[in-house]
């Protein structure tokens, strides 16, 4: 089992500190791991893990910054809102964070994928978005909308969208407009929503926390098979 040591990022002035999971034995690949807006919690941790025991380097990032009070939903909310509120800054430090780890010893730049749940879903379409040269991106129920639409043949990543069907944060509107903004941009992608899933069907931690958010164990291993063999095609 993957222990985790601590990495130091920058985004201007603020400091960002994330995890990683080193695999025992590499097969040179790096995955970029976003968690919820609420932070990572125990089923983010034993994703990391499997993935490091699959002979990936394994990166949980930290959008908010070091000491930022993830103590309850609504102290994290705060920092969630603020971001959100400030779409520039949130892209921008989606692709600082991926040029550090490019930057890092241990990492092959042209073998980095990402993935993000709910908020860190809508971190990793931002990074699709950006045209950053990102092998693959999977958003778990994340957030779909954007401040800037991707442009038509700047989206290098293959994209990987698993939605729920009665999710009230990912509602059909949004998906069917993510469907036309990525074929306008003449990206390659696939979206599968699960009919009956509701948000952070992924995310057992979560399961049943307010109206509309549930843990689908069927969803889950069906949407995290796809993910593997994402990962296997693009990053080895």
């Amino acid at each position: 089992m993957a222990d985790f040591e601590p990495v130091r990022f920058m985004h201007g002035d603020v400091a960002l500190q994330g995890t990683i999971a080193r695999p025992q034995a590499d097969n040179g690949g790096t995955v970029m791991m976003f968690p919820g807006a609420t932070g990572p919690a125990k089923s983010f941790h034993a994703a990391m893990r499997e993935l490091a025991d699959c002979g990936y380097l394994v990166i949980g990032m930290d959008m908010y910054g070091i000491g930022a009070d993830l103590s309850t939903p609504q102290a994290a909310g705060q920092h969630f809102m603020a971001l959100m509120e400030q779409p520039d800054v949130l892209r921008d430090r989606v692709v600082a964070l991926f040029e550090a780890v490019c930057d890092l010893r241990d990492v092959d730049a042209k073998r980095v994928a990402a993935i993000g749940y709910c908020f860190g879903g809508k971190c990793v379409l931002e990074l699709a978005r950006s045209g950053a040269a990102v092998a693959s991106v999977s958003s778990y129920h994340g957030l779909l909308t954007t401040h800037a639409p991707a442009r038509k043949g700047e989206v290098s990543a293959e994209i990987a969208v698993w939605s729920g069907g009665r999710d009230p944060y990912a509602p059909a509107a949004d998906l069917d407009a993510l469907r036309a903004e990525l074929d306008a941009a003449q990206a390659s992608y696939q979206i599968t929503l699960f009919s009956r899933a509701q948000h952070s069907f992924t995310d057992p931690d979560h399961d049943g926390v307010a109206e509309g958010i549930a843990y689908d164990p069927k969803a889950h291993r069906i949407a995290w098979a796809g993910t593997l063999a994402m990962l296997s095609e693009m990053i080895g």
